[in-house]
């Protein structure tokens, strides 16, 4: 299990499957947030050494914080704000990327089925924000969020 807890940070996959480069894939989670947690998980990122990844897109995992985007959110892109499951019980979280498209399930439930636009345009400061391809990233959003990751596993599709 991996435990977010502390000081705002990013724990980047760098591993050997498809070279921490993936394009579209099956990702599921085992998630739980205590009361008041802000996290995240990042997609078609890369690492950097500080603050929020700028590349790809974060897959909000929030159900009390008070930010008011919810879990299954592409954050700043397709916002949530219904909450879909409980703090303090297990969820699993599951995320297709296809090509352009984007499927978020709760616990089997779609949330959220976002395709990007063609030739899709960001603001300046979010020129990165796009689906390509990268690694994943899990979220310590800031010192007074406690969530868990447990069971976290991905198929790479073609």
């Amino acid at each position: 299990m991996i435990v977010v807890h502390g000081k705002t940070a990013h724990l980047f996959y760098n591993g050997p499957v498809k070279d921490h480069n993936f394009q579209n894939f099956q990702f599921k989670a085992d998630v739980m947030t205590h009361k008041g947690a802000n996290s995240g998980i990042y997609i078609h990122t890369a690492y950097q050494q500080g603050g929020w990844p700028s590349k790809g897109y974060e897959v909000q995992v929030n159900n009390s914080h008070t930010d008011w985007i919810r879990t299954g959110s592409l954050y700043g892109i397709e916002n949530i704000k219904k909450v879909y499951v409980k703090d303090n019980e297990w969820f699993t979280m599951y995320i297709t990327v296809l090509d352009k498209r984007v499927i978020v399930k709760l616990n089997n439930k779609v949330v959220l089925d976002y395709t990007e636009p063609d030739n899709v345009q960001r603001a300046a400061g979010d020129k990165q924000r796009v689906l390509s391809s990268g690694t994943f990233a899990l979220q310590g959003h800031d010192p007074n969020s406690l969530v868990y990751f447990k069971n976290i596993m991905v198929k790479p599709l073609p």
